[in-house]
């Protein structure tokens, strides 16, 4: 149980040095966690991915626990949130210290537009990762979900917050229905 705590923090921890937001982190989490120690499946890892969404604050520190404690209860989730926080945290008191120099550096702005690129890349893999769970239900219902989902974010000012209660909401009533009909149907 320790070992795999120390290696959730080791992981976490490092995961959260490299990746430079908590959903450009999933993708590693996943190839981490999923591919490299086989600790979980792809598809329990995206139920993990949807569940930490749902969660209130940063989808790093919610992933984390999750995982975590899933793999090693709640000293696993500790060990997580701690490895994925503390980075960040070392990060910022640097970056205050040494703010000055690092606001007028050339070279670290090259460095961080560099950075965007990957960030970019990575958000798409665990965009297409996500994706791919909508593809393997196969039913039009869900690719108009996502359809409408894109298009109230990108068209809309509104929280996503609402979002997430209509499609709660829509959730609920799909499942009534659905039990319904096959209830009917016995």
């Amino acid at each position: 149980m320790l070992k795999k705590a120390w290696l959730l923090f080791i992981n976490t921890f490092s995961i959260s040095m490299t990746a430079n937001s908590g959903y450009a982190m999933l993708g590693v989490i996943k190839n981490r966690f999923v591919d490299k120690y086989g600790w979980f499946t792809k598809e329990e890892m995206e139920d993990f991915i949807a569940l930490a969404q749902s969660c209130p604050g940063p989808i790093a520190c919610s992933s984390a626990t999750i995982i975590g404690y899933q793999s090693a209860g709640v000293i696993g989730a500790l060990a997580s949130i701690t490895g994925v926080i503390l980075p960040p945290f070392i990060m910022m008191i640097l970056v205050t210290m040494f703010y000055t120099f690092i606001s007028t550096n050339a070279y670290v702005r090259i460095f961080i537009d560099g950075m965007q690129a990957g960030v970019c890349a990575m958000l798409l893999d665990v965009v297409l990762g996500l994706f791919s769970g909508v593809q393997k239900m196969n039913k039009p219902f869900y690719y108009v979900m996502v359809l409408l989902s894109f298009l109230y974010v990108r068209l809309t000012k509104y929280s996503i917050f609402y979002l997430a209660l209509m499609c709660i909401a829509i959730a609920i009533i799909k499942t009534f229905l659905t039990k319904k009909k096959v209830e009917e149907s016995l």
